[in-house]
């Protein structure tokens, strides 16, 4: 694993001749699924765009970023744009179904977030939602340097024009993060730079 992540790096410039497979595609959205959020709620929803005119369309609104366009898929993770009871509700009913649960075990937990979240404002909720979609981000990252895909995680693109485009409002979702995937191209000279960290001894600390 360790070997997999020195491997890894923020690919800068795609293969555009190379195809992740579906097997492969597969594999990502289940990890994307099992990842862990607060309250187990999973306020997140994944994007898997291949259609090239889409890409090209969002490339135009990603800062010139040419992952964009060369990538063989763009995912976006968005975020819920309501967290509300009925949403709260939805997910102890499925541990229910799922765990079995009883009714009084879960009942007070539920009724906790119920209110919990109603006292939240709307920009509270939404924050609380983009931190769990940087949990899914270094999720799927893990899994990509696993499976030798490239990645390039990126914070910097207009949410708004991606949410048109993709008509996300009418899916309740608002785009929060992306993250081009594929295979490095052989002229992308970055792929050979040394990666930069700081030494252990200045990030660990330990008693």
């Amino acid at each position: 694993m360790i070997d997999a992540l020195e491997w890894r790096y923020a690919t800068k410039k795609f293969d555009d001749s190379k195809t992740v497979d579906s097997s492969r595609i597969e594999l990502l959205k289940k990890a994307f699924n099992l990842t862990p959020t607060s309250y187990g709620l999973q306020p997140l929803r994944l994007v898997i765009i291949k259609n090239q005119e889409l890409k090209d369309r969002l490339f135009e609104h990603s800062y010139n970023q040419i992952q964009v366009k060369t990538a063989s898929h763009v995912l976006v993770i968005c975020i819920e744009n309501t967290v509300d009871e009925k949403f709260i509700k939805h997910n102890f009913e499925l541990q229910k179904e799922i765990r079995n649960a009883k009714e009084e075990i879960i009942n007070p937990f539920r009724e906790f977030l119920i209110k919990d979240f109603k006292n939240r404002s709307d920009q509270n909720i939404k924050a609380w939602g983009i931190n769990q979609a940087y949990l899914a981000l270094g999720n799927l990252l893990t899994i990509c340097a696993a499976e030798k895909i490239d990645a390039c995680p990126m914070e910097g693109f207009e949410s708004k024009a991606y949410d048109d485009i993709l008509n996300l409002k009418e899916k309740g979702v608002s785009s929060a993060l992306v993250l081009p995937i594929g295979y490095r191209a052989k002229d992308d000279k970055f792929a050979d730079f040394k990666k930069v960290r700081r030494p252990q001894e200045e990030t660990i600390i330990e008693y």
